[in-house]
């Protein structure tokens, strides 16, 4: 997994499978959440989300009151936030 960011952009390409992916997602988004109410965040090609993220994604919504959106890449990953009911607290998109 690769994570680059741009202003509030917080790109993130390959599988997110991984603690250390988790790690580096959470301290990516600590850092911007200090300066910025609002986060996009664009899934390139991920077939999966860890729970850690999706925990980690819902307390940055619900405790911290950021404002989060996804643009996803790949049709699976979407079709499994929709299952989860995550879509709309994500405001996940194909993209």
């Amino acid at each position: 997994m690769e994570i680059s960011t741009s202003s509030n952009i917080v790109t993130i390409t390959g599988n997110i499978k991984t603690v250390n992916d988790f790690q580096t997602i959470k301290t990516t988004l600590d850092s911007l959440k200090l300066n910025e109410s609002s986060i996009m965040v664009i899934v390139k090609a991920s077939l999966s989300i860890t729970s850690s993220v999706i925990g980690y994604l819902n307390k940055l919504i619900l405790k911290d009151k950021i404002k989060i959106e996804m643009k996803i890449g790949d049709a699976q990953l979407m079709e499994l936030l929709n299952e989860l009911n995550l879509a709309t607290t994500f405001k996940a998109r194909k993209g």
